[in-house]
């Protein structure tokens, strides 16, 4: 060979290994960039999570993580700790705790509401990733099957944002069993964020599983509808065989079933020092609630609130097992809903065009809601809070539909501005309802078992301008009945078992039969609960001392008295009691169907839903599940209770929901010292 070949052929290899070099780094840099949440240094903002269920705003609400610390478990405590990774002098270094991972394993069972029954976890833990997770189901009922694959796929996405992995190719969930997303597809996202895990498994070795196996067994009930039959029991067992963690739900219902299913999500968590997921190797679980009716009440007629804020609230309200949501809908401020029957209730009524809800809105968020264990009980406020969107019966030669409308001095004719409350002796009035009634059951389903016919603080005043040789009374009376009558030909020739309405001075009067008519109370007059339950009548406590969120913010007028103070702290609802307060014998127990908070909207719009929800609601969560024994004083919370709800409201942020602060942050890193 000449010595011009020699160079040249010497020339060709350096450019191709040059061109190795070059590809190679590019491979590594890109390998880098796909996985930096991985495997770099993290600094406090590269824990930031992806927007959830309507937080348009691009915030970022992660629980940072915290290289500074480590965490000892000492007396059931974790003791925080300065962290210094060369402490050993071994050149091997110290392993750092973190601060989750002692929580979950130091002192009782770290799962928000309690289990009631039995709880046992082992002290060994398990690290996975998302990829790991597979679904075995086991049941003969079509219908709970598909719904059990929505609800799974729901919880998938929730694991994947716990572990802060991206979201944004998953961010539209499927509402019903009809539009399932497979697990292909969740599969197809995880490739495309976890490129480094699957080219070269550094995720899998990193692990100590191969598989994580969720089995849910449904054999007993096939009804995916709501009733206060249901049964919402479950168990859950975890067995480790090799490589292979076993994860066993069984129920007897898709509501047990679905329960079991945001208790496993409460067993597992992120550790921000290995990047992993982590759950116990064995586990047992046995669980039931203590309160058929758990509920949350939101307020959509002061302020209008999104349909994606109503479904993040609902998210909520799964993952603390709560299982009604009171969607107060329409009050005299506004009607939001668009009837499909008369829409100028919402062309009179609604406060924009924007601010309305459609029936396919209303479908959506009821839909949604059932994948969450969640029922949608809609309620049209009447007699009283009819306002404008009433005002358009003259027009159509319907009558006067409602009376008193925009009346002043409103204070002697309402609550509130803007007065109105809807013509007792007008057949149309009642005509409308029925359609109403019969339009909210097609969109939330037939119902058997509830509905909410309003009734609450009719003006007698307003109704004597116009019936003053009436019995003001009993024309109230003549309407609740009147309605029901209605509401029966709207749901098919069937009266649902409850009919619930407000408590008021009326409700005593004893014209509604017990046997249908369920009070929810919300006076924290005591002497009115005992005679309401001595005069036959199934309750629900909603009282305003404990469980009325939108209390103390002040007055939101100049005069009269628009504020309900004080503050109803997580302690203050957590700690309420009323059957134990009333010293009930076991008759009266079982005509109490549970509790239901409410958020009334005069001051809160969606901006502060999020922080006045959460996490106070989840302390009545625990009550209507758990209702814990309480021996201390009524004013004082255990300590052990302070440290689950502050790490249920950690599991809140960690989902993007703009929970309330509990404490200063050091004294959730240093639990009971502050208390």
């Amino acid at each position: 060979m000449e010595p011009d070949d020699n160079k040249m052929s010497l020339a060709v290899c350096l450019r191709r290994f040059l061109l190795v070099l070059v590809s190679g780094a590019i491979f590594i840099l890109t390998v880098l960039y796909w996985n930096q949440g991985v495997i770099k240094t993290q600094a406090y903002n590269d824990a930031l999570e992806k927007p959830r269920h309507g937080h348009k705003d691009g915030a970022a609400f992660a629980i940072p993580i915290e290289k500074t610390w480590t965490y000892k478990c000492e007396n059931d405590r974790c003791i925080r700790l300065p962290f210094n990774p060369n402490a050993n002098g071994n050149g091997k270094g110290q392993k750092r705790i973190s601060f989750i991972s002692c929580s979950m394993t130091c002192g009782d069972i770290n799962i928000w509401p309690h289990p009631t029954i039995k709880s046992l976890l082992s002290s060994h833990t398990l690290r996975f990733t998302t990829d790991d997770v597979q679904l075995n189901l086991d049941t003969p009922h079509r219908e709970v099957h598909k719904l059990l694959q929505v609800a799974f796929d729901w919880f998938v996405k929730d694991l994947r944002q716990i572990q802060r992995l991206d979201i944004s190719n998953s961010a539209s969930m499927p509402a019903s069993g009809e539009s399932v997303i497979r697990r292909s597809q969740l599969d197809g996202e995880n490739q495309r964020s976890s490129i480094f895990g699957y080219t070269f498994s550094l995720e899998k070795q990193a692990g100590d599983v191969d598989s994580l196996e969720i089995k849910i067994s449904v054999q007993k009930s096939g009804d995916i509808n709501f009733n206060m039959d249901n049964d919402e029991s479950y168990q859950l067992k975890t067995t480790l065989e090799k490589r292979r963690l076993l994860v066993h739900i069984t129920a007897h219902s898709y509501f047990g079933a679905r329960h079991g299913l945001s208790t496993l999500q409460q067993i597992i968590w992120y550790d921000d020092e290995d990047h992993l997921l982590h759950t116990y190797a064995k586990s047992v679980i046995s669980d039931a609630p203590k309160f058929r009716y758990r509920g949350l009440m939101l307020d959509t007629s002061r302020h209008f609130f999104s349909v994606e804020s109503i479904k993040r609230t609902i998210s909520a309200m799964g993952l603390a097992k709560l299982n009604r949501f009171h969607w107060h809908l329409t009050d005299a401020q506004s009607f939001p809903y668009i009837s499909r029957y008369y829409p100028e209730m919402a062309e009179y009524g609604a406060y924009s065009e924007s601010e309305t809800y459609t029936e396919q809105d209303v479908r959506e968020i009821t839909e949604f809601a059932k994948i969450y264990g969640v029922q949608v009980i809609p309620e049209i406020d009447a007699p009283a809070h009819a306002g404008n969107g009433w005002d358009w019966g003259p027009k159509r030669g319907l009558g006067e539909l409602a009376l008193c409308i925009n009346q002043q001095p409103w204070s002697f004719y309402c609550g509130e501005p803007p007065c109105g409350q809807l013509n007792p002796k007008n057949n149309h009035t009642y005509l409308i309802l029925q359609r109403l009634y019969e339009e909210l059951l097609q969109l939330t389903g037939p119902t058997t078992d509830f509905f909410h016919l309003g009734g609450d603080e009719v003006n007698l005043d307003c109704w004597a301008q116009y019936f003053n040789d009436t019995d003001l009374r009993g024309l109230w009376c003549d309407f609740m009945l009147q309605t029901m009558a209605r509401l029966k030909l709207a749901n098919g020739g069937q009266v649902p078992k409850y009919l619930a309405v407000w408590s008021s001075a009326l409700t005593n009067t004893k014209c509604l039969p017990n046997s249908q008519f369920t009070v929810q109370v919300w006076s924290g007059t005591w002497q009115e609960n005992h005679n309401l339950l001595d005069n036959g009548y199934n309750v629900i406590f909603s009282h305003v001392d404990a469980w009325y969120l939108d209390c103390g913010f002040g007055s939101w007028r100049a005069t009269g008295d628009a504020a309900c103070s004080p503050y109803r702290t997580w302690q203050n609802i957590y700690k309420h009691r009323p059957w134990e307060r009333m010293r009930l014998d076991k008759k009266r127990r079982k005509q109490i169907l549970g509790g239901e908070a409410c958020m009334w909207t005069e001051q809160v719009d969606e901006h502060q839903l999020d922080n006045r929800l959460w996490p106070r609601t989840g302390g009545l969560a625990e009550r209507l599940w758990s209702d814990p024994n309480d021996d201390h004083d009524f004013d004082i919370v255990p300590p052990e209770v302070f440290r689950r709800i502050s790490i249920f409201r950690n599991r809140l942020v960690e989902l993007g929901i703009k929970a309330e602060a509990l404490f200063p942050k050091y004294c959730a890193q240093n639990p009971g010292e502050c208390i």
